[in-house]
């Protein structure tokens, strides 16, 4: 028997699926779920209970089912797996459970990743809500990540048969799910469940996919603001025998109607506390069912619902409930004030509970709503905040426009304007008449075998929770503990608010004195494979572009990965290689000008009535006397002693610094701040916060920068005497405002010009204008090998003193302490054969040295064991100085300039003479123009 209706539904009835279950064959079709396509077979029983054994159909819809639970088998063993989410498709293979499953012994031949992803607004939930939300934030133009655990948008407009602006409500969705792809900078991402929500906008997601290589993804979304429209999940009633197969929730019922055209059964009863159960009734009435009976707890009855109820002979029973069921395998009729009623199906509705879980997992605080009977969000985070019936709104035109204050909220959080109000759609959806009862169980005859099932996952009863409480138990976190209940699969989406209204009732308490249990990720069970993911290509770890990217991309930059940053490397013109094209970038740099976009430098906001004192302890240099306005350079050191970091401190003001990293080592030099802040100095009244991100930053370098710079920033007086070396300057520059440091990384004239990264972009074109040759990373390093400038991590190793560098003009003598002071004078560091720092020139100067080579006494490889001097760090051919050159660490290397030393590579080996780091421009006479 067939109970899939000829016509309906979202399913593709053109085409078929083949399914096993139990060893049966049956047939589907691309839409249905496992549940609906076993429902539309007559299918209801799909397990039996874990402690009791009992059997157990399918009661929900969605995530929220308790039931049915099953093993699939093909294409790959899974167990647990729950029938209600399991996407239908050719040649699946399951089985009922009784318990637990079964885990494969073959290896998964599918692949599990990862995927991180930034946005101004996050919403997670395509219901009215949700979408209203993400159309509001597309349409202000801010960067839009809309997640959804279904195939398809409408949340629960996929269960209805509402019309909004004239057309069906799922057509309604699909129009904005459509525009929202359509829009650039935003990312619908369907079959997502967002499982995990943290501190600073970092929330979790799990993404089914259908095709691919990948079964299952993981979303890593770091979220300015974040909306959660996540809905809400129907109650069951406790009463006794309430766990039969053909026991649904009503709305489940709806659902299984509209969206796969499948009826639950022949003849239904309507068991209510609320509204919402009528429009099942009248629904199911509609497509043929034999609606006998709606029994509603509540003393009166919705009158528009009432009257349509009448219209299709369905009589409503006030003031009544279901006291028991009847029936072995399935439900066979129920009984109401001791009739009996025959029954194929009974379908329940104990009023609904918000999916406030993600709000909760951020710490979000939360409220006992009495009317409701449930627990609310109680007001909103500073990057979050929840709409529609999450929030306890249950009626539609109320959660659009929730949904819209929402976005609009998030908007303003974010920083960005909203868009001119946009009309909200009009529906035909009746409004609700009546609240809700709240009535937590329905009494049943008092028995040893209580059957009145709170957690039907874990087989826990009312019995079980008044265990509990006459215990002595009072607290809900303890009673969950004891009872097992809300700690299966389902983590309590149904049996967790009724197991704290029978505690309160036993107890003689409000709810509203209560705190609810905790909700902990994951919000559904997710993989182990999923999330370990593979690391593997682009997957293995975020890719991080500047503000001028796609400038880069458009003028043929090759790129480099620095960090986590894709850099350009360098910009070659038709016919050039890597020499080629840096040659002639180094050549614009030292006789005309270029400009380097180094905005991927490490940029940390220090800032407190502390800041100096901290700096202090933090760099070997003092830091505490640099005045407003003035830059200098510094360097950090482990407590070994060695050197982690160099960059430039910039004074803002009395208590505020900007102190820039290496590009590599910017979230290092962040988290070793924190670590001392937080553990060794909490009494420094310091705050340390990234702004690398905040800044587009471009070095303006060369003889001629001078020039160009005045004439993009006719109000900056750029002279020698008012804008010396080292000291910066805010001013407009191509008519925006800018940060202007003298710097040089080059030994030229140079300056830093910080925009914020919105218009990085808009800087780098009206420079670019000018004719300005851009170059990339490597031509930096030929620059600033020129001048002997370290790299840190390149021409360290993690055994290098300031000292060793040369460097000791950058330790102060006059800080009583700092970290790595106590280590300069270990016997270890005052080695006079330590390795140091200079420079290296080969006899033939066209040869170029590999970087990483030995250097040697001999001038043959000698047998093993050979006695290594130290290691070439940075190797360049130079136009400047028309050779090649290169830079080492050297054992006691000061002491050995103008020797001849050998490098070897491979089995030969290559004369050099040792000299000073500085090989070019050693009087710095160029660094002023």
């Amino acid at each position: 028997m067939t109970f899939r209706l000829p016509s309906g539904g979202h399913v593709d009835r053109d085409t078929q699926l083949q399914f096993t279950f139990d060893g049966r064959v049956l047939t589907g079709h691309p839409g249905d779920t496992l549940a609906s396509a076993l429902l539309a077979h007559g299918v209801h029983q799909v397990a039996r209970s874990v402690k009791l054994g009992r059997p157990r159909g399918i009661m929900a819809a969605g995530v929220e089912e308790p039931n049915a639970v099953v093993q699939l088998e093909k294409p790959f063993p899974e167990p647990m797996q729950t029938a209600t989410t399991v996407e239908l498709y050719d040649g699946l293979v399951a089985r009922s459970l009784s318990g637990q499953g079964r885990l494969a012994t073959e290896p998964d031949p599918a692949r599990y990743d990862a995927k991180h992803l930034h946005c101004d607004v996050l919403v997670v939930g395509a219901g009215p809500a949700g979408l209203v939300a993400a159309r509001t934030a597309a349409r202000a133009g801010a960067r839009v990540v809309l997640v959804d655990d279904q195939p398809e948008p409408g949340g629960s407009l996929l269960g209805s048969n509402e019309y909004l602006d004239l057309k069906p409500a799922v057509e309604w969705a699909r129009a904005i799910a459509d525009e929202l792809r359509a829009t650039p900078d935003v990312e619908v991402l369907d079959r997502t469940t967002a499982f995990g929500a943290y501190d600073d906008g970092f929330v979790l997601a799990v993404q089914h996919r259908t095709s691919g290589a990948a079964r299952q993804r993981v979303w890593r979304i770091r979220a300015r603001q974040t909306v959660l429209a996540t809905g809400a999940h129907e109650r069951p009633i406790v009463f006794p025998d309430n766990d039969r197969p053909g026991i649904l929730l009503a709305g489940a019922a709806r659902t299984y109607l509209h969206r796969y055209g499948v009826l639950p059964g022949r003849r239904a009863v309507v068991f209510t506390m609320d509204d919402s159960a009528y429009a099942t009734a009248i629904d199911l009435a509609d497509a043929g069912v034999e609606v006998p009976l709606v029994v509603d707890v509540r003393p009166a009855a919705p009158e528009n619902w009432t009257a349509a109820c009448a219209e299709r002979g369905i009589e409503v029973r006030t003031g009544a409930a279901v006291t028991a069921t009847d029936g072995a395998e399935r439900v066979t009729g129920v009984r109401v004030a001791g009739e009996l009623i025959p029954c194929d199906t009974l379908l329940v509705s104990g009023g609904w509970t918000p999916a406030v879980h993600l709000f909760s997992q951020q710490r979000g605080a939360l409220r006992y709503e009495p009317a409701l009977g449930a627990y609310l969000p109680d007001g909103d985070l500073p990057t979050a905040r929840v709409a529609g019936s999450a929030n306890g709104t249950l009626d539609f035109a109320g959660c659009v426009r929730e949904g819209r204050t929402a976005a609009e909220k998030a908007l303003a959080g974010a920083g960005i304007e909203a868009p001119a109000e946009i009309p909200l759609p009009v529906s035909d959806a009746r409004p609700r008449e009546l609240p809700p009862a709240v009535e937590w169980q329905i009494p049943g005859a008092e028995s040893d075998a209580d059957t009145r099932f709170v957690d039907l996952q874990r087989d826990a009863t009312v019995s079980d929770v008044l265990r509990a409480t006459g215990a002595g138990l009072t607290s809900l976190e303890h009673v969950k503990r004891y009872t097992t209940i809300g700690t299966a699969h389902d983590q309590g989406k149904t049996s967790g608010m009724l197991a704290a209204g029978i505690t309160a009732e036993a107890l003689g308490v409000d709810l509203a004195d209560r705190r609810p249990t905790t909700y902990r990720p994951p919000y559904t069970p997710v993989a182990f494979a999923a999330l370990a993911g593979r690391n593997r290509g682009e997957l293995h770890d975020p890719v991080r572009v500047t503000a001028l990217h796609s400038w880069h991309v458009e003028h043929g930059a090759e790129f480099e990965n620095v960090g986590q940053w894709k850099r350009p490397w360098y910009y070659p013109q038709p016919g050039e290689d890597l020499h080629a094209a840096v040659r002639r970038e180094c050549i614009a740099a030292r006789t005309d000008v270029a400009m380097m976009d180094g905005s991927t430098l490490g940029k940390i906001d220090v800032q407190g009535p502390d800041a100096a004192e901290f700096l202090d302890l933090l760099y070997t240099n003092m830091m505490s006397t640099l005045k407003v306005g003035r830059i200098r350079y510094g360097v950090m050191c482990g407590v070994d002693g060695m050197v982690i970091d160099d960059g430039t401190v910039i004074r803002v003001a009395e208590d505020r610094f900007l102190v820039t990293t290496t590009t590599g080592n910017a979230a290092m030099v962040l988290d070793w701040m924190e670590e001392w802040l937080q553990t060794e100095w909490p009494h420094l009244r310091v705050f340390a916060t990234s702004v690398t991100e905040h800044w587009a930053t471009v070095a303006l370098v060369g003889p001629r920068s001078r020039e160009v710079l005045a004439g993009l920033a006719p109000e900056l007086d750029v002279s020698n005497d008012a804008f010396g070396f080292m000291t910066w300057r805010d001013a407009e520059v191509a008519g925006i405002a800018a940060r202007v440091c003298r710097i040089s990384f080059s030994g030229e004239l140079a300056y830093e010009i910080n925009v914020p990264s919105w218009y990085g972009l808009a800087l780098w074109e009206a420079l670019a204008e000018q004719g300005i040759t851009p170059y990339g990373t490597e031509t930096m390093h030929v620059l600033r090998a020129e001048k002997g400038y370290p790299i840190i991590g390149q021409d360290t190793d993690g055994t290098v003193t300031p000292q060793d560098l040369g460097m000791s003009w950058a330790v102060s003598k006059k800080k009583a302490d700092f970290l790595g002071k106590r280590s300069f004078s270990r016997a270890e560091n005052q080695r006079p054969d330590r390795k140091q720092f200079v420079g290296l020139l080969p006899v033939d100067p066209t040869a170029l040295l590999p970087e990483g080579a030995q250097v040697i006494e001999t001038a043959h490889v000698p047998k093993p064991p050979v006695r290594m001097l130290g290691h070439v760090t940075s190797s360049y051919p130079s136009a400047a100085l028309d050779r090649t050159f290169a830079l080492a660490l050297v054992r006691s290397g000061r002491e050995r300039i103008g020797e001849t030393l050998y490098v070897a590579d491979g089995d030969e080996v290559v004369p050099v003479t040792v000299t000073e780091s500085v090989l070019y421009d050693k009087e710095g006479t160029r660094r002023d123009g």
